[in-house]
């Protein structure tokens, strides 16, 4: 089942409920992208999670392919490998820049907080940290974990792909890859963190912020920001 609606500047939001097989999402992306760029449909926010996949950004290296036990797809975004499955929230997002402040590093950084934010209303104190990519919090050992990915790609001024959030996803799937080429620091979950939600409050939350997310690509990314 999907569900549709509507942000202010007329951008739609599509809300899954079934899990929406990889491929399929990336080739919807694609055509999405390219009709955005002609002016021929609507900028779009989705929602939604996969089946298991392992996904190899442009740079993902062999070696970061430990144990390819589910389908691994080339996905064309940025960055390296990444597992997508049950109980990880997955937000597409496809905006045109053109419209806002053409700035692909403000894109990101907007991005990223708006995860971080939405984090934090679940009590989940989570940041950036310089040379990691992804949303980062301190898991339950004390050490610092990953519990969001980040992979964007920006083809005529308009973004697709996006992020992922581990609200409660088996985490032993993970070690099927080098997450994002980093091995020295493991992958939680609001689960295993204590927090659990369910995909609706998740994604209520994260709507409810989707206006100063927007709001914030209207104006270049600070150069502290962006440092």
């Amino acid at each position: 089942m999907t569900s549709a609606s509507t942000l202010t500047g007329d951008i739609e939001v599509r809300v899954e409920q079934e899990l929406v097989p990889y491929r399929h999402a990336l080739d919807t992306m694609t055509e999405r992208n390219a009709a955005i760029a002609e002016g021929a449909a609507r900028e779009l926010i989705w929602l939604l999670e996969h089946p298991p996949v392992y996904t190899a950004g442009t740079s993902a290296a062999a070696g970061e392919l430990l144990d390819p036990r589910f389908e691994v797809v080339k996905a064309g975004r940025g960055g390296r490998y990444t597992y997508h499955g049950p109980g990880q929230r997955v937000g597409y997002v496809l905006l045109d820049l053109k419209r806002r402040a053409r700035d692909a590093r403000g894109f990101v950084h907007a991005l990223e907080g708006w995860v971080i934010s939405t984090l934090a209303h679940f009590g989940i104190d989570s940041f950036r940290r310089e040379g990691r990519i992804g949303i980062w919090t301190t898991d339950v050992d004390g050490r610092e974990a990953k519990i969001g990915a980040i992979g964007v790609r920006i083809r005529r001024w308009v973004t697709m792909h996006g992020f992922s959030v581990n609200l409660a996803p088996d985490l032993a799937h993970f070690g099927g890859i080098v997450p994002c080429g980093i091995e020295e620091y493991g992958v939680t979950s609001l689960e295993r963190l204590g927090v659990t939600l369910d995909r609706a409050t998740w994604d209520e939350a994260l709507l409810a912020r989707a206006g100063t997310f927007l709001a914030a690509l209207d104006k270049p990314c600070p150069e502290e920001a962006a440092e």
